[in-house]
């Protein structure tokens, strides 16, 4: 196969790995759905481009639609905008496309499986994939469980044991939507899976710039003394979006919330990640013990708890960059008198050592005025207080930010002296930008998690004891709010940071929310 790729160039050059993926065949259940088609196809492509791909592997995609793979290799190649196609894309894709190959099924149908497993078997003949299977289920969360049983039914998947060939199944969030419907699922795929062919995604653990947070931590011997409630103040987390709820998102969202939708994954794992303790080494089980240590350190609440300690609110009509935008009770698919949250702030502390009474705010929310995830470490003020200090506004004094998105990089606020006779102290940056330092942006999340996947590395992905202990927290809100006492959301204007009720969570402890 040729592979006409520029290695010159940090934007095409392979994804550095210790080895590389063995041939395969990658099944994708929902293969024309919107996730397929904006994230799924064009990764394996860049994969693909960037020589990352093992050169004997196919991607099978089933579908309900009556397709030939000529049809659907015409689908995927208008579904990549001109900046992912590349100079050489005449060059590479028919290549790639060459790859893509249709079989037309339903998740529920026996015959559509033996089709299926006909087509994986010729495929390891002509494509030469070794008998080697990745099922990505890129479907709604109520088919999770009828076509893990088909796999099983058709004999699609291997003995955990068996180290060669293998099978792996990734699953797309949201696995649940509380405590007992994950465990119910968890139950579903036991009976045909062991736990090492589970790869649960969670595509924020496919940041560079959040996996760099451990890279942070504990490659650098300057943060870990002060990484403690001896030394943070506090620490905040924000997922903020401009979006609303575009095309029929209204319809899932109004089901789920931002508490589901956000916090119990991305925002958990990202709690984790600031609050772990250093794992013995970086395999798959150290790191995923000691991030299920943070979870189950989480606080137990009652309703009381959850009325104190966090807020939910909805947006009204408003304006975000000039164009006005109705509020959430008015956009398509949400009931008219829904009370799912599509804003949450909650303030917690962790039981353990390290963090004891160090409050860690959470906050996520739609039509903010601007699309931006942040880690914020405040650090305390010095003991005493030796300098003058100028300020245009409230002091931020020593504070360690993490930018996930978008801008990818860190910054450190620290006091420098301002020139001249008088002692007097002025807030300075250094600041630290991916895009930058490294002369290249760093690579889809889905990439970097496909890639994983291929070599069997489950380290960014999500362990069972992960899931039901984050479900165990959220599922403790998520009852105080059906509580008939519960108080209803609060609201606040689109294109606004939130309801002052948020505003109050943190002033109880001298803090305030950053202005993004």
């Amino acid at each position: 196969m040729a592979e006409p790729r520029d290695d010159a160039n940090p934007l095409r050059q392979a994804l550095p790995r210790a080895q590389a993926p063995q041939p395969c065949a990658i099944v994708l259940f929902g293969a024309t759905g919107d996730l397929a088609h904006r994230k799924l196809v064009p990764a394996l492509y860049h994969l693909y481009h960037r020589g990352n791909l093992p050169s004997e592997c196919a991607v099978v995609c089933f579908g309900r639609r009556d397709w030939t793979d000529e049809d659907l290799r015409r689908e995927y190649e208008k579904s990549l905008s001109e900046e992912e196609k590349g100079d050489d894309f005449k060059q590479v894709w028919p290549q790639f496309a060459s790859r893509l190959v249709f079989v037309s099924g339903t998740f529920d149908d026996e015959d559509s499986f033996q089709r299926l497993k006909a087509k994986l078997e010729e495929l390891d003949g002509s494509h030469g994939t070794r008998g080697n299977r990745i099922y990505y289920l890129a479907v709604a969360p109520e088919f999770f469980s009828p076509i893990i049983d088909q796999l099983g039914r058709a004999n699609l998947v291997y003995e955990s044991h068996q180290e060669s060939p293998w099978s792996r199944v990734v699953i797309e969030k949201p696995f649940g939507h509380d405590l007992e419907s994950a465990r119910a699922l968890s139950r579903d795929a036991s009976r045909v899976l062991d736990e090492s062919q589970i790869y649960r995604i969670d595509h924020y653990l496919g940041k560079e710039t959040v996996q760099n947070i451990l890279a942070l931590r504990f490659g650098n011997a300057i943060f870990e003394p002060i990484w403690n409630r001896r030394h943070v103040a506090s620490v905040q987390i924000t997922v903020a979006e401009e979006v609303g709820m575009p095309g029929n998102r209204g319809t899932y969202y109004d089901s789920a919330g931002a508490i589901r939708d956000m916090v119990e994954n991305h925002m958990l794992q990202l709690l984790c990640l600031v609050a772990m303790e250093a794992p013995v080494d970086l395999s798959a089980d150290a790191v995923r013990s000691e991030k299920v240590k943070v979870l189950q350190a989480l606080p137990h609440w009652d309703p009381k708890d959850v009325y104190e300690h966090v807020v939910r609110a909805q947006y009204t009509a408003g304006s975000i960059d000039g164009k006005e935008v109705p509020g959430y009770l008015q956009e398509k698919g949400v009931a008219p008198d829904s009370r799912t949250a599509p804003y949450v702030a909650m303030r917690l502390t962790l039981n353990n050592w390290r963090w004891a009474d160090v409050p860690f705010f959470l906050r996520t929310g739609k039509r903010l005025p601007k699309r931006a995830t942040e880690i914020a470490i405040q650090f305390k003020k010095p003991p005493t207080q030796l300098f003058d200090v100028e300020h245009d506004g409230p002091a931020i004094g020593n504070q360690l930010v993490l930018r996930i998105q978008p801008n990818e990089g860190a910054s450190l606020t620290f006091e420098a002296k301002i020139p001249g006779s008088r002692r007097r102290l002025q807030e300075v940056r250094m600041d630290f930008r991916y895009g930058t330092a490294f002369a290249a942006p760093p690579p889809e999340a889905y990439e970097r998690l496909l890639l994983d996947v291929m070599l069997g590395d489950p380290t960014l992905f999500t362990r069972t004891d992960e899931v039901e202990n984050a479900w165990r927290f959220v599922t403790s809100i998520l009852d105080a709010w059906q509580q008939p006492d519960a108080p209803a959301p609060v609201t606040y204007p689109a294109g606004s940071w939130g309801p002052p009720e948020a505003d109050e969570l943190v002033r109880r402890d001298g803090a305030r929310w950053r202005r993004l």
